[in-house]
């Protein structure tokens, strides 16, 4: 049981070498830590004896509470209760928009209960298990641990992010909240895709299997049976990881340009593969690269896929980008690199339909991660006006700001809408349905998800002021999202390449007749 102490009591701790002081109704001893206090010793022991909850969340997140607190603590106000709001692991934000619709009490006709189970089981490991990695490791160089990777493995996040399928049974593993391999849809996907970029640092979060997300699909769907069964249960339990390797120097969205060679073997039973790739994901520190290269003439017509495992002759250099070194983005080079023929995935030269085959589903998945931070973007903006004072009013009471928040919750509910709509119909259509139908208006949302988080970054940046451009503190969930949004623009193809491939698509349903 906590020491209880009177207000009275506190205050009269209010020296440099006797410094108390309150928190929420909690009582902590600084006395030691003022010294070390980033801001200075004087600005802990001007407050000595004193209640500083309203100083103190006006410059602090609450995982600094979290960090310092249980060391600082000696009791408790009498006959007080906190008063600040924390959101427990594995529960929902009260904040209004911090949650979408299904998540905040509204009805929904896409979640049923499963959905529940699975979001507050995954919900609850991330808060427990990865939330603290995130927030330590987020702006550093370091990966997610193997540890972490096969923790995450069991627990079925991997098999969870690949989306419904044969995948998902035989593992050896049970998927979050009990759901069944046979009632697990893209909804439930959707929901794991949410919750990793819900961790508020995109490289952390990237460096999460983002490469296998795109990566290991193609060995799933395309490999012979003996390399599927044994690299598929490898990458989903955690114990291998695997990216996709396609991008080169020259050749980004030009796809068919790539200019790295596969050249078989005198005897036919290697491919002997030379050339770069670039920009490539989880490959600072990936097992597996299913690699894109030129078997046969110039075009898409001479692309292959092979599966390659790191190997002598591979290496892999890492690339400073605008987030961290978390994701592993990497540069990778081929130098005679052996690949036995048996790792061709798909048919020889008709690598560029293995290539699109996944372009879809890895477009829908960057929208789901892009909305969901963005969501995120604008439950900060929630909190920080509701907290912040200015001129000695709160900044929402500031029409401007409301006004800023009322087009940042409009246009992400609007794009949330229509990823949910989308999703529903990859529900009731077959993989060859979706690309049929659904390539175009998945490449539009895209575009617009993109642009709404860009305008929700450059928004969120200016509520936030010059916290939104400081690492750390109250702003650091803003200023990685401001600093990072770019990628969900440019990766899986820009946001040129998609308009027009969502209007190319389009016009191949125009009505012939003259209208």
């Amino acid at each position: 049981m906590s020491k209880t102490f009177t207000r009275e009591e506190v205050a009269r701790h209010n020296k440099p070498n006797d410094c108390w002081i309150i928190v929420d109704s909690v009582v902590y001893d600084v006395t030691s830590f003022a010294g070390m206090h980033p801001g200075g010793e004087r600005l802990i022991t001007d407050l000595a004896g004193k209640d500083v909850t309203e100083e103190f969340y006006a410059f602090h997140r609450h995982e600094v509470m979290q960090k310092f607190g249980p060391k600082l603590k000696i009791g408790v106000v009498a006959n007080e209760q906190p008063k600040v709001v924390v959101t427990q692991p594995g529960t929902y934000t009260a904040v209004p928009y911090g949650e979408s619709s299904a998540w905040n009490g509204l009805k929904s006709a896409y979640y049923n209960e499963s959905h529940h189970r699975f979001r507050k089981a995954v919900r609850e490991f991330m808060d427990r298990e990865v939330m603290p990695l995130a927030v330590e490791l987020g702006d550093s160089d370091a990966a997610p641990t193997a540890d972490l990777y096969k923790k995450m493995g069991q627990f079925g996040i991997w098999a969870s992010r690949i989306g419904p399928g044969p995948h998902l049974k035989g593992l050896g593993i049970n998927l979050p909240g009990g759901v069944k391999p046979e009632e697990f849809d893209y909804f439930h996907e959707l929901i794991a895709h949410e919750e990793i970029a819900r961790l508020g640092s995109p490289s952390f979060s990237d460096g999460l299997g983002a490469g296998l997300v795109i990566g290991l699909p193609p060995v799933l769907v395309f490999a012979k049976p003996a390399l599927k069964n044994k690299v598929v249960p490898e990458c989903l339990l955690g114990t291998k990881r695997i990216c996709l390797a396609i991008s080169e120097p020259a050749a980004g969205s030009d796809v068919a340009n790539i200019q790295c060679t596969a050249v078989k073997s005198a005897d036919g039973k290697h491919y002997i593969v030379n050339g770069v790739k670039k920009w490539i994901t989880n490959g600072t520190f990936c097992d597996y690269f299913t690699t894109a290269v030129r078997t046969g003439g110039p075009g898409m017509g001479g692309i292959s896929m092979l599966h390659i495992e790191r190997s002598e002759g591979l290496r892999t250099k890492p690339i400073k980008t605008s987030y961290s070194g978390s994701a592993g983005t990497s540069y990778i080079i081929y130098e005679n690199v052996k690949v036995p023929v048996e790792n061709l995935l798909g048919a020889e030269n008709q690598g560029f339909k293995v290539i699109m085959f996944n372009f879809n589903h890895e477009r829908w998945l960057i929208i789901c991660g892009v909305v969901r931070f963005t969501r995120l973007a604008v439950e900060e903006c929630f909190k920080w006006a509701h907290q912040r004072k200015v001129f000695n009013k709160p900044l929402i009471e500031q029409p401007v700001i409301r006004n800023k928040l009322a087009q940042m919750v409009a246009q992400t509910e609007a794009v949330q809408n229509w990823l949910e709509n989308i999703t529903y119909q990859m529900t009731k259509m077959s993989y060859k349905e979706q690309s049929e139908n659904l390539a175009g208006v998945i490449a539009l949302c895209k575009l617009q998800a993109t642009r709404t988080a860009e305008f929700v970054a450059d928004q969120a940046a200016q509520i936030f002021g010059g916290r939104a451009i400081t690492k750390t503190g109250m702003g650091r969930i803003i200023e990685g999202f401001q600093r990072t949004v770019k990628y969900g623009a440019i990766l899986g193809g820009s946001e040129e390449i998609m308009a027009d491939l969502g209007v190319r698509q389009a016009m191949k349903k125009m009505p012939k007749a003259k209208l």
